[in-house]
Formats: C-alpha cells, sequence, structure tokens
C-alpha cells in the first residue's frame, strides 16, 4: 500500500464559486483536451456518436433544480473532479503505489506505468473522481493540469488548469490553500468556502463557494425535500462552521447522489 506524505507545505487545488458557475462545460471539454493531447494516456471514448456513447472525463458538471417557494425554478450547477484530498484513501489502497500524493504541492497523481487497473482506488475515493479509461485499462483522474502550471515554455498566464483558464465565467480559481494570504485562501474565508462530504474525513484540498442569496428575490429557497440551501448557507457563513457535515455540500451531495 502507498503512504501518504506528512502535512505538505503546498497545497494546491481549486477554489469553485457555485454562485456563478454557468453549467457551459467549457471546463470539462478544456480539461479533455488538454489530458487527451498532452498528459499520460489520451482519454479515451467509446462509440462517442453512437446509440450509447461513453468515455473518460476527468470533469463532469452535474445540474440540478432548486424548486422556490414562488416563481419559477432556479437551475445550480455543480463541477465535479479530483479533490486532491490531504487524507487520500485513494492512495493508501493502491497495492502498487501507482496513486501517490506528491509531497512537493500536494497534489495527487497516478503513475499510469505501474497502475494494474485494480480499482481500488476508485472504490475508495467517496467523490467518484476517478475513471478507469476502457482503452488503455489504467486508472485516470485530474492532475489539476501538472504537466501546464509548471511549464515554462508557455506564457505565464496560462500556467493554471486548463479548466481554470477556459471558465467563462471566473467560476473556477487555482492556488495554493495552505498559504492564508493567497487569493484562493482569502475567498474562502470571505465567502465560507465548504469541505465536499466533511464527514467522510478526507480533509479535500478543493473548496466551493455558495450561492450568494439574491436581493432580487426571496432568500428562502427550497428544494423538493424542504431544504433551504440560502439559510443553510447564511447559517455556516455566520457560525464560521464551515465543515458540518449538515451544511450546504452535504445536502448537494444527496441531491447528486438522487441523479445517479
Amino acid at each position: 500500500m502507498t503512504s501518504l506524505p506528512a502535512p505538505t507545505r503546498k497545497k494546491l487545488g481549486l477554489v469553485i464559486d457555485l454562485d456563478i458557475c454557468v453549467g457551459c462545460h467549457a471546463c470539462a471539454v478544456a480539461c479533455k483536451e488538454w489530458n487527451t493531447s498532452n498528459y499520460g494516456a489520451p482519454l479515451s471514448d467509446q462509440d462517442p456518436y453512437g446509440a450509447d456513447p461513453s468515455g473518460t472525463w476527468l470533469n463532469r458538471i452535474h445540474s440540478y433544480e432548486v424548486l422556490p417557494r414562488e416563481g419559477t425554478a432556479q437551475i445550480v450547477h455543480f463541477p465535479k473532479s479530483c479533490l486532491h484530498c490531504d487524507d487520500a484513501p485513494c492512495v493508501t489502497v493502491c497495492p502498487t503505489g501507482a496513486s501517490y500524493k506528491r509531497i512537493e504541492d500536494g497534489i495527487v497523481l497516478v503513475n499510469e506505468d505501474t497502475c494494474m487497473g485494480c480499482g481500488l482506488c476508485a472504490w475508495a475515493c467517496p467523490y467518484g473522481a476517478r475513471e478507469m479509461d476502457a482503452a488503455e485499462g489504467v486508472m485516470k483522474k485530474c492532475t489539476l493540469c501538472v504537466d501546464r502550471i509548471y511549464n515554462e515554455h508557455i506564457p505565464e498566464v496560462d500556467r493554471v488548469p486548463a479548466c481554470v483558464r477556459t471558465c467563462p465565467a471566473h467560476a473556477r480559481h487555482f492556488g495554493d490553500l495552505a498559504d492564508p494570504q493567497s487569493d484562493v485562501s482569502l475567498m474562502v474565508a470571505e465567502r465560507g468556502g465548504y469541505d465536499l462530504m466533511p464527514e467522510m474525513a478526507t480533509k479535500p484540498v478543493n473548496k466551493y463557494l455558495p450561492p450568494r442569496p439574491k436581493a432580487d428575490r426571496a432568500v428562502s429557497m427550497e428544494v423538493s425535500s424542504g431544504v433551504d440551501i440560502h439559510a443553510l448557507a447564511q447559517s455556516a457563513v455566520q457560525s464560521g462552521s464551515y465543515s458540518r457535515p449538515g451544511g450546504m455540500l452535504g445536502w448537494l451531495d444527496r441531491a447528486l447522489a438522487t441523479l445517479d
């Protein structure tokens, strides 16, 4: 089994703003293109133009409907990829050491040369963030575009993950979440950023920013289960309890689970 490093000095990761994500899938397409053309084995597709297409995608967008008490429904978009957890169970179950967490920046990667495609890491990941490439027989996952962010042969403005660079709404942000003064850390502190499924105790590096209450509509927005998402978000921000299992992203996870 693979060991996790001691707490890393840097924690590179993403902050995703659910308030402004428009669900355009530009991030998913850019991720697919970059990782098919560059890092590791290409991301394959099976019968992409047929009746039952499938393929390997490292970033997926879930969309669902929020029903207000009055007025029209609101569509909420929720991007999900590897969260590069501090306590990554996908790493510790790997029998060959193919899955590992880099000590220099905290990025979780897969060595495709030693991956035997057993799927244990996918079984261990509570977020469904690992994908078996059917053509290559190896596990694939978000790399935070590690081959891009350190690449001195491309313009500095492009040295961010492809999903961040391409997002037209600027809903995705990249930086060092171990640095409390970094732009992403300040954003999380200001907006009350959440861990996804904190009850799993994986300590995800990536954070989500909750939707802001809309000034031009009733603050109370309900889903069919009766959960008031704005009240949950406001309560978490005011109390500072951003990692409570019952918080907004705990509800989001339950909502997404109904789509599977």
